[in-house]
């Protein structure tokens, strides 16, 4: 029966059903996060391995219930639930391939660039293909300059994929209850734009403290919020080029993080395809 409901669906309907669910549920940002912090935690460094395979649906151990994970087996999945059962949980497509489809399909809808996606990314079988632990995979955000290369290098970006792949922050909020950081990058978090440079050189921030402990920063005038390793970029002159020329043009902007993205959403992963 499922393999006979798998024939019947196809990609176009795939991408439409994603599209009105992102226009629906303004879930377009937490599908990013899905994304990012299932394919994030590859290194290739001291830490190796990892790779996008879904393993965040298992909730028993793992990346499931990584603390950086909160809020994506929960929330995210919820959402994404209708479109899961239809299409992933019929064999039509892997689960960590309907992650990273349904994030560059809210992408675009939010205003960004077209990002292509390729096919073939395994899904785990249980949290026992999960990595070992977050540390020293995905970034934290009350960290600066040294911590965001020690992160990032390992995974084959430079400085300037960096700053790029940051550029995500211009849409979605952080959630105390989550991350324990507090507000939203940009006062529109729903358009993926350049925003997010344009506020990290033209707005004051202050220094504060949440209602978690953790220390961010924010803008009195708009009630926007950056966190260390935001402002890490502007501190560091290899990283603030690339501010300074993202918040100028957001078509460059809008190039290089195409290029980051799909890189860290096939890092670890082989033979994929270009078709379903």
């Amino acid at each position: 029966m499922i393999a006979e409901m798998a024939d019947t669906l196809n990609f176009d309907t795939l991408v439409k059903e994603i599209e009105d669910l992102v226009k629906e549920k303004n879930c377009g940002p937490i599908l990013i996060r899905l994304s990012w912090h299932d394919a994030g935690v590859f290194s290739s460094g001291a830490l190796s391995g990892g790779c996008p395979n879904a393993a965040m649906r298992f909730t028993d151990a793992g990346e499931g219930t990584f603390g950086a994970n909160a809020g994506l087996p929960t929330v995210a999945l919820t959402l994404l639930k209708p479109v899961t059962e239809k299409y992933a949980e019929t064999g039509f497509i892997s689960h960590s391939d309907l992650w990273a489809l349904s994030a560059n399909v809210a992408t675009k809808v939010m205003g960004g660039p077209d990002v292509p996606t390729r096919f073939g990314r395994p899904d785990a079988k249980d949290s026992s293909a999960s990595v070992e632990s977050q540390v020293g995979r995905l970034p934290d955000g009350d960290k600066g300059v040294v911590h965001l290369r020690d992160i990032f290098h390992p995974k084959g970006f430079d400085d300037k994929d960096i700053v790029a792949l940051s550029g995500a922050h211009t849409v979605g909020k952080c959630h105390a209850e989550r991350s324990g950081f507090e507000g939203a990058w940009t006062e529109d978090h729903l358009k993926f734009d350049n925003t997010y440079f344009t506020h990290l050189l033209s707005k004051k921030y202050e220094a504060e403290t949440t209602a978690k402990g953790n220390p961010q920063l924010r803008c009195p005038v708009s009630g926007t919020m950056m966190l260390t390793t935001d402002m890490a970029l502007l501190e560091d002159e290899a990283f603030k080029v690339h501010v300074e020329r993202y918040a100028a043009d957001q078509d460059a902007f809008f190039s290089d993080y195409v290029k980051a993205w799909v890189k860290l959403q096939e890092n670890g992963c082989t033979d994929l395809r270009e078709k379903l």
